[in-house]
C-alpha cells in the first residue's frame, strides 16, 4: 500500500502551495485531519483497486503532466477527491465525490473559484472527456488513465483489481459489461489527451485493452 505519512505530506504541500497562490483564505483550519479523514476514505474494505495505491499513483501522473495543466495544484486537489466516495454498486460516485470536495474544501477556506474548478474537474472523470482547451481536465483525466498505459503485469494486477471489485457480479455478466466498457475506449479516437499522454501512453493502452478484450471472449 501507499505510504501514507508521504501522503500527508503531499496533502500538506498542495494547500500550502494553493495558500501562497491566493487560493487558501487566512484563517484556515489545520489540513492534517482533512488528510486523515480522506485516506480514510481511500482505505475501504470494498476498494481494490481505487485504493490510496491508486491515489497516489495518480498524484504521481500528475506530477509528469503539471507543466501541461493551468492549476496544477487545483489538479492535485481533485485528484484527492476523484475517487472519495467509491462503491462499486453505485453510479453517483464522482458526484458524491465532487460534493465532498464543495463542502470540505468550502470548510478548509478555499476561494469559492478554486472550490468551483476542483468539483468540476472531480464531475468530469464520469467521462474522461475534456473539451479542447482544458487544459486542468486533460492533465486530471490523463493522470487517471494512465494505469492502462501500464506494463503487462502491472496492467494485468490492475485488471485483477477491478474484477475483485466487482466480485458480486457474477462471471458472464462481469465479462459482457467489462467488454463493451474496452471497445467503448478503444472506440474513441484517442484515449490521452495531453502532449505527453499521446506519445507515451496512447500506444500502450490500446495494446493492453486490446489484449483485456482477448482473453474475455469466451
Amino acid at each position: 500500500m501507499a505510504d501514507e505519512k508521504d501522503l500527508h505530506a503531499r496533502w500538506a504541500t498542495t494547500l500550502r502551495r494553493t495558500t501562497e497562490g491566493g487560493a487558501l483564505e487566512s484563517g484556515a483550519p489545520d489540513p492534517a485531519p482533512y488528510a486523515e479523514r480522506l485516506l480514510a476514505r481511500w482505505s475501504e474494505p470494498q476498494r481494490k483497486y481505487h485504493t490510496t495505491d491508486h491515489l497516489a499513483a495518480v498524484l504521481d501522473h500528475v506530477d509528469v503532466l503539471a507543466e501541461h495543466a493551468d492549476d496544477p495544484e487545483l489538479v492535485r486537489l481533485a485528484a484527492w477527491f476523484h475517487d472519495a466516495v467509491y462503491a462499486p454498486d453505485r453510479s453517483e460516485n464522482e458526484e458524491r465525490s465532487a460534493r465532498l470536495a464543495e463542502r470540505a474544501l468550502t470548510e478548509a477556506g478555499l476561494s469559492e473559484r478554486a472550490v468551483a474548478e476542483v468539483a468540476r474537474l472531480v464531475r468530469l472523470t464520469v467521462t474522461h472527456d475534456p473539451a479542447e482547451d482544458d487544459r486542468n481536465g486533460e492533465a486530471l483525466c490523463d493522470a487517471d488513465l494512465a494505469i492502462l498505459a501500464s506494463p503487462p503485469d502491472a496492467y494485468a494486477a490492475y485488471a485483477a483489481a477491478v474484477r475483485e471489485e466487482y466480485g458480486f457480479v457474477p462471471d458472464e455478466a462481469f465479462r459482457s459489461g467489462r467488454a463493451e466498457v474496452l471497445r467503448q475506449l478503444l472506440a474513441l479516437p484517442r484515449l490521452f489527451r495531453t502532449p505527453y499522454g499521446v506519445a507515451n501512453w496512447e500506444a500502450p493502452a490500446r495494446e493492453n485493452l486490446t489484449t483485456e478484450l482477448d482473453l474475455l471472449a469466451p
